[in-house]
């Protein structure tokens, strides 16, 4: 399950995505619009900083932009970051394997063989899927719904 910290550290990356790119915006301009708790966004938004997904600028005028252009930003890479391995058990996980204490052959564990293939699939979904990727498909939802006249 994606935990608050990923799904509020990747709200924070669409906001930057939607800025100019020459933008920094402030923490609490981005709480405020993504209505996140400050304190725990400033912590993730460290966290991608010091991963080298976003700049920070101190001082006045400054403020957080995104380090990379969002097409080069993937999905899988900030998951990983902010909630660890992709595998939903720790004996498919290709980064954290550690084997199951109840099993006794991981080759003819069946429940194995199925959490590897979930493990496979929630990869490449993630994994295909880049920052630009993400902005454009709320914005083509977005334009597709707006029935103004």
């Amino acid at each position: 399950m994606l935990s608050k910290k990923a799904k509020y550290g990747l709200k924070a990356l669409l906001y930057l995505a939607d800025q100019p790119s020459d933008k920094v915006v402030l923490i609490a301009d981005i709480a405020a619009h993504e209505r996140l708790p400050k304190k725990f966004l400033d912590m993730i938004l460290l966290e991608m900083r010091n991963a080298d997904f976003l700049i920070s600028r101190k001082g006045k005028g400054g403020g957080y932009a995104l380090a990379l252009p969002p097409e080069r930003i993937g999905i899988g890479a900030v998951v990983r970051l902010l909630d660890g391995p992709l595998a939903p058990v720790s004996c498919v996980s290709k980064t954290a394997y550690r084997p199951c204490d109840d099993c006794t052959s991981e080759d003819a564990c069946r429940i194995r063989r199925l959490m590897g293939k979930v493990r496979d699939a929630i990869a490449d979904v993630l994994d295909t899927t880049t920052l630009a990727d993400l902005s454009r498909s709320a914005k083509v939802r977005d334009f597709v719904l707006n029935y103004d006249i």
